[in-house]
């Protein structure tokens, strides 16, 4: 992870977080056109800037708008947690500066995070940028690995991004992966069928694998648009094999996977804690454009650089 010394910042910069829906300010050139007055609007971009007094929802909504701040808070919060616990180590002091776009009827979609932590002693920045042969754009650090951390025999491939952890502060079983829907999604390990499609009301269409041998862990997957054909209780597979396909059925407010893993006793177990994880690093030859965007990003969360936003 890339990180710098923490250095204390005084006080927020309310100036510098326009309203939800306020159109950016303009102003005429000498010869006529309509130009934008700063580089956050040129770039389509608002910034909020807070110092955390409480909790964090609260600080962004006085930053922002009640129609964008929690919102914001929920999408922010999926950087955080790779970083610290999620709320009980944002602590009184930490500085949090975002780059974000609002989005009728859509969450805001973040484009960098800089996070001065107390608890870590360290700054923590995170960049949205679309890699080369990449489906989905990521999250990288300036070190050009992605932020998140990556699942061996994850049951997806290919995903957006990890959108609920277990130690996110939701009291969440299970690990959310935002995906499309139709993503194939594959057993984590060699086991049998225990049981398919209950709850449906809450649970969409769902399997829950039992591991046979090693650590005999129990698997549930919700919220899927189909399973595989002949897949029933009893029925046998090997890991890595495709068991179903991810969706949105059920309870489900946006097309995602719901993994979840736990004991012969019921007891939850973190994924990140069960599989071996690792972290993806962006080609060689493509850490130039990083870099570049980096830059951008950086100029952009300093407000002395990009100007106020309203």
């Amino acid at each position: 992870m890339e990180t710098t010394p923490c250095v204390p910042r005084a006080g927020s910069t309310p100036g510098h977080h326009p309203a939800h829906g306020r159109r950016p300010s303009r102003r005429h050139s000498p010869t006529g056109p309509v130009v934008p007055a700063d580089p956050l609007a040129a770039a389509g971009l608002l910034r909020a800037s807070v110092k955390i007094e409480g909790p964090l929802e609260t600080a962004l909504v006085q930053a922002t708008d009640p129609a964008v701040g929690p919102a914001l808070a929920q999408v922010v919060t999926r950087s955080l947690v790779w970083w610290v616990q999620v709320p009980n180590e944002i602590l009184r002091g930490d500085t949090l500066d975002v780059l974000y776009q609002t989005r009728p009827g859509e969450e805001p979609l973040v484009h960098a995070v800089r996070f001065v932590s107390n608890k870590t002693g360290q700054t923590h920045r995170a960049y949205r940028f679309q890699a080369q042969g990449e489906r989905n754009p990521r999250y990288y650090l300036n070190s050009g690995e992605e932020m998140e951390m990556r699942l061996e025999h994850s049951p997806l491939d290919d995903y957006e991004q990890i959108t609920s952890l277990l130690r996110d502060g939701r009291r969440h079983k299970g690990v959310d992966f935002k995906a499309p829907v139709g993503t194939p999604v594959k057993a984590p390990f060699a086991g049998v069928v225990k049981r398919k499609n209950w709850n449906f009301g809450s649970n969409g269409n769902c399997v829950e694998l039992e591991e046979l041998g090693g650590k005999r862990r129990r698997a549930l997957f919700l919220h899927l648009s189909e399973l595989s054909r002949g897949l029933s209780p009893g029925t046998r597979f090997s890991a890595g094999q495709v068991i179903a396909a991810s969706g949105n059925s059920g309870r489900s407010f946006a097309p995602h996977l719901h993994y979840q893993l736990m004991t012969q006793d019921d007891r939850v177990i973190d994924p990140f804690d069960s599989h071996r994880t690792f972290r993806r690093s962006l080609p060689a030859e493509q850490r130039g454009a990083l870099e570049a965007e980096i830059r951008r990003m950086d100029s952009l969360l300093n407000p002395s650089v990009a100007g106020a936003a309203n």
